[in-house]
């Protein structure tokens, strides 16, 4: 019997209502025990593994990206349940661009249709009092695209403090090279809210266009007196400084970074975001699997992870600040 085959038996199997009870009362159970200890407010995953699903399934690639929303839907839920603030998630790659005009084309108009989906009165969003936001290169996306995912950020933005999903757009070396240093930081915010590349709320982390352009330079600025782009003098650029103009200032900490698939590397995603505590994982489960069963054993070794840090720190007398560490 193929894998496809038993799986589907096993989603038979599931459906049953009196096993479908058992699952769901054993699901909030565990995510109830989840809650009882430190919980990561910043999740960041790189939802890799799509089209192998749908090639070693033997079916559309187009499906394998469909499953994929399933399962991001899925780990959302678990994650505003658990107490996670923000997720990120590494939506489109530029490499999803250079695929066939069928696969972008397909890619899109699903992505159109999830937005409204997660965004509509009563859904996912407005159920967890969550809000969206999209970071990144926005030209890459057709106007009708574009147009569904301004419409989902407008109507998640009042949703409430219960988490923030940020969705990235293209190379995530934009993270960083997008990061504007002639205007104002984003303020933080005091809220929470979701990253699609949970929570601070959407209107204290507006586009940079939304924030002053007043910039103070040092005494010594080469600029000084001429026109154009005012930048602040080298030798007073710290780490601060670039974190405060990043696309993702005003985030907590990244604590866990999860790629799925069994592929090895972090493909530019949050380079700068990584700390010395950030906890980077690579499952070899491909994303469309991925679920509470394989997201659970992540949570609770970073769980352990951080009270061990934790103890050892009290010893030492030093709180746990998760300062990033260059």
């Amino acid at each position: 019997m193929s894998s496809m085959h038993l799986s589907q038996l096993h989603k038979w199997m599931l459906s049953s209502p009196p096993i479908e009870w058992a699952v769901n009362q054993l699901r909030e159970l565990l995510i109830g025990a989840i809650r009882q200890g430190p919980v990561p407010q910043h999740i960041a995953f790189v939802m890799d593994g799509n089209r192998r699903f749908a090639r070693s399934h033997k079916i559309e690639t187009v499906e394998g990206h469909n499953l994929g929303f399933e399962a991001l839907a899925r780990i959302l839920e678990v994650c505003y349940k658990s107490g996670v603030k923000i997720v990120t998630v590494y939506a489109f790659s530029i490499e999803n661009f250079k695929r066939s005009k069928y696969e972008v084309d397909a890619l899109m108009a699903m992505a159109k249709i999830k937005l409204q989906q997660l965004s509509q009165h009563g859904e996912l969003l407005h159920k967890y009092g969550a809000s969206i936001r999209v970071l990144g290169q926005r030209d890459l996306i057709k106007p009708d695209v574009l147009e569904a995912v301004d419409r989902a950020v407008e109507l998640t933005k009042n949703n409430g403090d219960g988490g923030l999903l940020q969705a990235f757009i293209s190379s995530s070396a934009t993270l960083l090279t997008d990061s504007n240093y002639t205007k104002d930081p984003v303020q933080e915010s005091q809220h929470f809210a979701l990253t699609f590349d949970i929570p601070y709320t959407i209107k204290h982390i507006r586009r940079h266009d939304s924030i002053s352009t007043t910039t103070t330079l040092h005494a010594d600025s080469p600029n000084d007196g001429q026109e154009g782009p005012l930048y602040p003098d080298p030798e007073t650029i710290t780490s601060s400084t670039i974190e405060e103009h990043l696309l993702t200032a005003g985030n907590p900490p990244l604590d866990l970074l999860i790629r799925t698939s069994g592929v090895k590397r972090l493909s530019d995603f949050m380079l700068w975001q990584c700390h010395e505590e950030t906890e980077i994982v690579f499952l070899d489960t491909l994303w469309p699997d991925f679920d509470l069963w394989s997201f659970l054993p992540v949570l609770v070794e970073w769980q352990w992870k951080q009270k061990h840090i934790e103890e050892k720190g009290s010893a030492n007398g030093i709180k746990n600040s998760k300062i990033k560490v260059r």
